[in-house]
């Protein structure tokens, strides 16, 4: 979200606020807008109050974001200076435009004609001593919010329950404005800006949308902040309160006349909407991963996405959340969405003057999105159709091939040059033969699948190329299921930061959501990598590969990373969550091959594909989850305790 590694980005921003300053925009209107400042040669990150071309006010940030995917103190140090200011000189860039040569910068609040406006920035709302708290006990009626929050599954529940906290027992009006699109990074901003007074949500925008600018309103009475504020206890506290420095300006924000105002606005009918609007997770799923992909195509200016269908459920998730794209994409085009025109013309290769609108998200899908199926002796004809069936639904341009003369000139070189040939366990051959043919295909079909993407618009007539998806969970990356450099290594990932317990969910949903019957054939299907030799007694699934299953796995994430449980903390905790149907000694097995497989794969993290953030226990090694690459993978101490603690809570110990 940040840039400021380049003195650049500073000089741009003020370059852009003169263009602002010396326009009409801000005439009658106060603005609130952001960006990075230098003061007394140290570099905070701002809010720049705004009203009738004139600067009112510079606040700096008091608190950073510094931990998961934050890391504000690259760039940034908090200003330290709680309810205090100084000068601040101006620019000669700016002081041509608004005649000023200083003005205040710190921790102050902007009182008009009619009320007082406060600003808390992003972090400040989720820290436990918000700014807000202290500015509404000394008078501050309006708070503003200039967020940059990113989308989690399920986590605009937390946003939206402060907002209406702050509210709630404090009084006001908390104006929430949140960045929206993907930050050209891992995470997306999730926008849903929010009006919310005295504990109620007046307005709220889309959580998910192609849409560049979004804005919402709504009419309040700011009277009604007041009479909130009548209680002793507040009172009491508010008259031993700290003192804000107050900017003095002479305009308010209402008229001071009466009547005039549309009854439809009027909060007394819109405290109907005092419930805030959640989708369900299936829908953030089809929603939040396909607006990233949009802009990530549309900003990196290629002609589409290619991803290699297995036939399971993970490639089926990514193949779908691209259709979702493309019916979001349609939907703009029907409302007339220039913007969204404009990038899908360019996308397929249509020139500037040409007519073409994306109406039919089938038909935008074969231009754009391009699957193959790659199979081998190993696969099966069960997944060689479920991968057809599902590309003729959605309507992408998909390529069907076999590899077996690929793999089988892998193997003749290998045993040219060593005179070995290795061979599959159900050949007889041992568990590092096994293991290295698997690796073969599963390698081999990253090689195809970049060719194919640079490739297939030439064959199709067209100019560019593809960026390939990845269609590895997080569950699989969290074990580590997965062969470093095979079709998990790609471009970006849509599914990454997701469990397959809910793209299993995802997937009932869009079966009726979309109406893509297929897909009720990848709900029943067995996850199975399809790298082995099928027997009549063996067919390889992955849940037995692993040893554990993926609701598990879902279980030991979360422990691991939001509860920061290492093996010990994390067998105790376990005891009392599974002890009902598994004994100690078994829980203790689980616990001890998850942190070995975890630790012992644990490398294959640093070169992880780019994935949307989506999952609290996201293991991504690049900015999320920092953490050593090499671990003692049997974890010698710990499992020794956890040894001691199963045979201590074992059926002998009850029994005493």
């Amino acid at each position: 979200m940040y840039v400021v590694h380049e003195w650049d980005t500073i000089l741009h921003s003020w370059e852009v606020l003169a263009k602002i300053l010396a326009s009409d925009d801000t005439m009658g209107i106060v603005c609130d807008i952001g960006m990075p400042i230098v003061h007394k040669n140290v570099i905070y990150n701002c809010r720049v109050i705004v009203h009738d071309k004139q600067i009112l006010l510079i606040r700096p940030k008091m608190w950073l974001a510094n931990d998961g995917n934050y890391r504000e103190m690259r760039y940034f140090t908090p200003w330290l200076k709680h309810r205090q200011w100084e000068d601040h000189f101006l620019p000669r860039i700016i002081q041509s435009v608004t005649k000023q040569i200083k003005v205040p910068f710190g921790d102050c609040v902007v009182s008009t004609v009619d009320t007082c406006i406060g600003v808390e920035l992003c972090e400040e709302l989720f820290t436990p001593a918000s700014p807000h708290i202290l500015m509404g006990l000394d008078g501050v009626e309006i708070f503003t919010n200039s967020s940059g929050s990113h989308h989690e599954l399920r986590k605009l529940y937390t946003r939206v329950e402060l907002i209406k906290e702050a509210t709630l027992k404090l009084g006001g009006v908390y104006l929430y404005a949140n960045q929206q699109g993907c930050d050209g990074d891992r995470l997306y901003y999730d926008g849903c800006a929010m009006i919310a007074m005295n504990g109620h949500i007046v307005a709220q925008g889309s959580q998910f949308s192609l849409s560049d600018v979004e804005v919402i309103t709504a009419t309040i009475d700011i009277e009604d902040v007041r009479s909130h504020r009548t209680s002793r206890s507040r009172g009491l506290q508010a008259a031993g309160s700290e003192v804000y420095h107050r900017i003095e300006v002479p305009f308010a924000l209402s008229s001071g006349k009466s009547g005039g105002i549309d009854e439809r606005l009027a909060l007394g009918l819109m405290v109907k909407l005092s419930e805030a609007r959640f989708h369900s997770p299936e829908e953030e799923i089809a929603l939040g991963p396909a607006c990233w992909l949009w802009d990530y195509l549309r900003r990196s200016r290629t002609q589409g996405y290619f991803v290699p269908l297995s036939g399971g459920i993970d490639s089926c998730a990514t193949a779908v959340i691209v259709y979702s794209m493309c019916r979001l994409v349609s939907e703009a085009a029907r409302r007339g969405d220039k913007q969204v025109i404009a990038d899908a013309r360019r996308i397929v290769g249509d020139p500037e003057d040409s007519t073409y609108t994306p109406l039919d998200p089938r038909e935008f899908c074969s231009k754009i999105f391009h699957t193959c199926y790659m199979g081998t002796e190993n696969s099966s004809a069960e997944t060689r159709k479920r991968a057809k069936d599902l590309s003729e639904a959605i309507g992408s341009y998909h390529v069907d091939l076999n590899m077996d003369s690929l793999v089988t000139a892998i193997r003749n070189l290998f045993a040219f040059v060593t005179g070995m040939r290795p061979q599959f366990r159900a050949h007889g051959g041992s568990g590092a033969e096994n293991l290295a043919l698997q690796n073969i295909q599963a390698r081999l079909r990253m090689l195809l699948a970049y060719m194919f993407a640079q490739l297939l618009p030439w064959v199709r007539g067209r100019q560019g190329g593809l960026l390939v998806l990845g269609s590895a969970n997080v569950d699989e990356s969290l074990r580590g299921y997965l062969t470093k450099y095979d079709c998990s290594s790609a471009d970006i990932n849509p599914i990454g930061g997701i469990s397959k317990t809910d793209l299993k969910k995802f997937i009932a949903y869009a079966q009726d959501a979309f109406d893509i019957p297929i897909l009720n054939e990848f709900l029943g299907a067995i996850p199975t990598a399809e790298l082995e030799p099928i027997s009549e007694t063996y067919v390889q699934a992955d849940e037995a590969d692993m040893g554990m299953t993926y609701d598990e796995l879902s279980v030991f994430g979360r422990l691991r990373k939001v509860d920061k449980c290492g093996p010990y903390s994390m067998f105790m905790k376990l005891v009392h969550e599974w002890g009902s149907f598994l004994s100690p000694v078994q829980i203790a097995d689980k616990v001890k091959l998850f942190f070995f497989e975890y630790a012992r794969n644990r490398h294959k993290m640093t070169t992880l594909t780019p994935s949307y953030h989506a999952e609290s226990y996201s293991p991504d090694d690049n900015r999320f989850d920092l953490r050593p690459f090499l671990y003692p993978s049997r974890f010698p101490w710990q499992f020794k305790k956890i040894d001691e603690a199963a045979a201590d809570k074992g059926p002998k110990a009850k029994a005493d």
